[in-house]
Parts: C-alpha cells; structure tokens; sequence
C-alpha cells in the first residue's frame, strides 16, 4: 500500500504542471487555475488508492480541476464575461477535449484548451520565475505550481508558518496576474532560463544542505529540483546549462549516504566513508558532466559538475584530483564573481599548495565579504569562511586560532548538525 501511494504522488507531481498549464492556457487566471489544481490533487489523493488510477489519469485531472475552476469562474460575474469573451475570441480548432469517460460521473467537461504536453513545465517555470518576483517568491512559486506541493509542506521545508507562506505565495501569484502564458520572447529567452535553473539550483541547495533548523537534508526538496530539472532536460536536450546542473545536483546528491552518522551528525567530504555513496547516480552525473561539456561553451554549471565529478571519481580521499579542481575554479571564478565558488577554489589552493596559501585567499575573500556586509548576504559567507579558515588554521597548527574560527562559525550558523559538528572541533582541540 506504502508503494501504491508513492506512485500516485509521483503521478500527480508529474502531471501537476501540464494539467495546470492546460487550464491556464484555456482560461487565462494562474490564481485560481492553480487553486483548482490543487484541489484535483487532493481528490485523487483520495480517491486513487480506493478506486484505483484512471487509464487516462492526466484526462482525469483536467477534467475535475475544470469543473472546479468553472465554478469558481461563474460565481465571478466579470470573471464569467471574461471567460465568454476569451473563448469567442479563440479558434475552435485550438481546443481539444479529453477522452471520454474519464473523472467523476457527471462532471460534464468539455474542452479544456489544446491538449497539455510536458512543453507546459516549461512555460510554467518560467512564469513562477518571473523577474517581478524576488527569489524567495520564486521558490515557494516554483514548489507550488510546478512541483505540486501543497502551502503546508512548503512551510514545513522552510521552518516557516504555514500562514507566512500563504501570504508569500499569494502574494507572488498577484503579482504575475495578468501575465501572457508563453514561452519568453528568443531576445529574453537566455536570461529567463537562467533565472528558472538558478531557482532549482537554489531548491537543490537548501535540500542537501539545509541552512536552518533540527536536519542536515531535507530529502523532498533535494529530490523535487532533481526531478524538476529533469523535466527541463527532457525539454531542452541539447542545453549545456541545463545538463550541466543536473549533473551537479546527481553527483552531489550520490554523496547523501555518508554524509551523516548515525546520530545525525555531519561527517565532512574527506572523512565520509565513500563506499557508501550511490555509484550508480556517480556514474549517471559522469556521463552528464561530459555530455555538458561537450554541448558547448564550459559554463559555471558544467565547471562546477566537472568538479563535482572529480571528488566523485576519487576512491580514497588523497586520490583527489586537486591540481585538476583547481584549474576548474580558476576558470570558474573568472567566470563568474560567485563567493561559493571563490572559497571553493581557496580550498583548492590550500590542498595543492598549503594551508598557509590557502588561508591567504580567504582573508583576501573575508576582507572583500566585510566590504559587501551591506548586502544582507555577509553574514551566511562570514559562517563558511570561518569554517573554512579553521579547517585551514588547523592544517597549518594553529590550534588557538582555529578554535576561536571554529566556534565563531558555530554562533553563525543555524543549522544545528553544523554547529554541533563545529562545536565538537573546536572542543576537540581544547582537549
């Protein structure tokens, strides 16, 4: 029964986007579209286990979200001319209906709009995308619609209150109210799907390594960008950034095994027992990195994959590739001004010249963060550089340095399993 409802709620995520496409397509009100969306998911929720899934379960979708949108729509008198005007104005043969017999007796559909197809994850990504909306926005749209979660769990995953992420939702969808259901013009297209691959990089992100509350990862939203950008790939084969990050995100995620012990505790990458790891995803992200490299200019998401590949390739931590990784982030970095990617390659530095160098280039990027402490952003980038410039304080045998960086990263945290882990350092070298 467990498996059973795991399939269903990969077919509803699956299907969410196309479904709500067609009835945004066909009706032109994200709002209240994605609202009927919603509740069509629930009720297949509900009714599959017991009933069993339709043959045409996508027809079944759209059918019910349908009727529940018509409803909403007709208790609307303008909203109902709208609807009237909209259809007269549109070919009859633009529309098709789906296949008969499928949803709840009576439901009396008819054509919802040109039949859905995957293109519409798309579209939709690069509406919950929208430049209007500030990342956050972006993220908790791009969850809603696109990945099917409901408000609640989108909550959950972000430690907020399910009412603040209402009102976040709500307010994203106001604002790309009115908004055209299409694809972004060739001139805008680029920068479009920058934005939508930095929002599922951004998702990917806060799922592996958490940056507030009780957990390391939070598995669902790791594995919702994983899908998600698969849903891109398919759609963009041949597009060396969108490859690239899903190479990223698999030869990451691969690692998820020994990243913890078993108390939860963070075991870092030289440490981790890498028998553990998921060498079937190392292969798969490989042969991505590859395929991304080969598929045009060498962007910062096919260096950081082919980083990621180096470490993943690796058996024995001291097997590590170093003087590779660091050529990788010269390129990366001149690329672009990132401050992960610039710690990332003092990292490198430190493993292929010393700790002494290595600590060179981090108070060169502390001086640069303190600089920027203006931006909102310092103060995650000064935890990252504190634990790293304690890492290297240690290599280098300063243990009183290194025990002051270490605690300070600690007290900036807010994730607990890296403050415990910081903390057991720092503790580690008082003894």
């Amino acid at each position: 029964m467990g498996r059973a409802t795991d399939d269903i709620e990969d077919l509803l995520r699956r299907h969410a986007p196309q479904v709500l496409g067609a009835l945004v397509r066909r009706y032109g009100h994200f709002d209240p579209a994605e609202d009927s969306v919603q509740e069509a998911l629930i009720a297949a929720a509900e009714q599959w286990p017991r009933d069993g899934i339709p043959d045409n379960p996508r027809g079944w979708l759209i059918r019910v979200a349908s009727r529940r949108l018509t409803d909403r729509l007709r208790s609307d008198e303008a909203r109902r001319r709208r609807e009237e005007t909209a259809a007269a104005l549109t070919p009859a043969d633009a529309f098709v209906a789906p296949p008969p017999g499928e949803g709840p007796a009576g439901s009396g559909a008819s054509g919802l709009g040109r039949a859905p197809s995957e293109d519409d994850t798309l579209t939709l990504l690069f509406l919950c995308c929208h430049p209007a909306l500030s990342p956050a926005a972006q993220i908790a749209l791009t969850l809603r619609a696109v990945g099917g979660l409901t408000t609640a769990e989108i909550a959950r995953a972000h430690l907020v209150p399910e009412a603040t992420m209402a009102q976040r939702i709500s307010r994203a969808k106001r604002a790309v109210r009115g908004t055209q259901f299409r694809q972004p013009d060739a001139r805008d297209r680029d920068q479009r799907l920058a934005a939508v691959l930095q929002v599922l990089y951004l998702i990917f992100n806060e799922g592996y390594t958490a940056t507030a509350g009780p957990d390391l990862h939070r598995t669902d939203l790791a594995r919702e960008a994983i899908r998600l950008t698969r849903a891109v790939r398919r759609l963009l084969p041949h597009e060396g950034r969108v490859t690239g990050l899903l190479a990223l995100m698999v030869l990451t995620e691969a690692r998820t095994p020994a990243r913890t012990g078993p108390d939860g505790e963070l075991i870092p990458l030289d440490e981790q027992d890498r028998s553990l790891w998921d060498r079937t995803a190392v292969a798969e992200g490989t042969a991505l990195a590859e395929e991304a490299l080969a598929q045009g200019p060498a962007g910062d998401y096919q260096l950081q994959a082919a980083i990621a590949a180096l470490h993943d390739e690796a058996e024995r931590a001291e097997d590590t590739d170093w003087p590779q990784i660091l050529a990788l982030y010269d390129l990366l970095v001149r690329r672009s001004p990132d401050p992960a990617a610039a710690l990332g390659r003092a990292v490198a530095v430190a493993m292929v010249e010393g700790p002494r160098a290595g600590l060179a280039e981090v108070e060169a990027l502390a001086e640069t963060a303190g600089t920027a402490g203006r931006s909102g952003t310092a103060g995650q980038r000064n935890h990252r550089l504190d634990a790293v410039r304690a890492h290297l304080l240690e290599r280098a045998g300063d243990m009183t340095a290194a025990r002051t960086a270490y605690r300070a990263a600690a007290d900036a945290t807010l994730s607990e399993p890296e403050a415990r882990y910081l903390r057991r350092r720092a503790d580690r070298l008082d003894g």
